[in-house]
């Protein structure tokens, strides 16, 4: 690798981070004997590791139990996310080489804390390494130890309905939500900010966060756009677009801000979630409206989970019956309704 020592450090922190926000031990496993993440040299401590990868120094080894393993490793630009993947696999076809452990996951990361990073996985199901997917799309944040664990168990990287952890988006709103603030986003302005990123990931390339301020907005525009055309909705269009701050020098504090949403975005495999039953929309939107006066002004109240899913088993609804909800908002009791309706 020919990395600075800076951007290799923040690869490290970005990757323990994220490990660490969806449940895994970021301890050096030889230490400590719950941990389960070596960093670099650290995995040359373990035996059967050293002996198969020898001077190799993935940037990340994960032990998910003591015969299964997953390799991570990081490039410093976007464009490298593949070669990071793919000397991942070259690495986990090494350790693949004994009988004693295996890797059975990979992942690449790509980029820096200024660019942002993009994540690229794929699970080992005996024969081949797979894409590994929730809801037909492939995933671009870090697996928890449970969605792995249902990944291991049915040996399959293809899952659908994967349960969301409400406490972890709802973290991740309030993050997105200082940065929108850093990036001197009005906060009546935010969940509009918010709704035409989420439109314009719904593609299955995603925006292109190496362009100019003026570029990426534009490109988010046109997907967000041809998004609510296809609907039948144009005239939200006018409603969300985004435009750029009529100062220049904000440019591009506005442009790291929309860049580091998507981020974060990613990391919740945001486009995986908007595929499901879950209602990620009132998720993000009762962080970003308690913001934003007008809501209250317009009356906007956001009904809590526990309520819609009383309400909904109280009314007995079946696939019979004919629901017409005219507030819906963000569709939070329809969506209860569709999930109990589908089960």
């Amino acid at each position: 690798m020919t990395r600075g020592q800076s951007t290799e450090v923040d690869a490290y922190i970005f990757i323990k981070e994220n490990l660490k926000a969806v449940g895994w031990d970021t301890r050096n496993p030889t230490r400590h004997p719950t941990g389960q993440v070596y960093t670099q040299n650290e995995c040359h401590s373990n035996e059967e590791i050293h002996n198969w990868l020898q001077r190799d120094t993935p940037e990340n080894i994960i032990k998910v139990s003591e015969s299964v393993y997953w390799v991570i490793e990081a490039k410093r630009e976007h464009r490298l996310l593949q070669q990071a993947l793919d000397e991942a696999e070259e690495y986990a076809n090494k350790l693949n080489r004994s009988s004693i452990i295996k890797a059975k996951v990979i992942t690449g990361v790509a980029g820096n804390e200024t660019d942002s990073y993009l994540i690229k996985s794929k699970y080992h199901d005996g024969n081949e390494f797979r894409p590994i997917k929730f809801n037909n799309v492939e995933i671009s944040g870090l697996l928890s130890p449970e969605e792995l664990g249902t990944i291991l168990r049915t040996n399959n990287p293809e899952i659908d309905d994967v349960p969301l952890d409400d406490k972890l988006f709802l973290s991740k709103a309030e993050k997105i939500n200082e940065i929108l603030h850093l990036g001197a986003v009005n906060p009546h302005n935010r969940a509009n900010v918010m709704s035409a990123l989420l439109l314009s990931m719904l593609d299955d390339t995603p925006p292109n966060i190496d362009a100019q301020p003026s570029v990426l907005i534009s490109d988010i525009n046109s997907r967000a756009r041809r998004v609510l055309r296809s609907q039948g909705k144009p005239e939200f269009y006018e409603y969300i677009k985004l435009s750029l701050p009529p100062t220049e020098d904000n440019h591009a504090k506005f442009k790291n801000a929309l860049v580091k949403t998507l981020q974060e975005l990613n990391i919740l495999n945001i486009r995986s979630a908007m595929n499901s039953g879950a209602d990620v929309l009132g998720k993000f939107y009762e962080v970003f409206l308690k913001y934003a006066n007008w809501a209250k002004e317009l009356g906007i109240v956001l009904t809590p989970r526990h309520i819609t899913s009383f309400a909904v088993n109280v009314m007995n609804v079946n696939q019979h019956d004919l629901v017409f909800d005219p507030t819906c908002g963000t569709g939070g009791f329809l969506v209860v309704y569709n999930r109990l309706v589908a089960n």
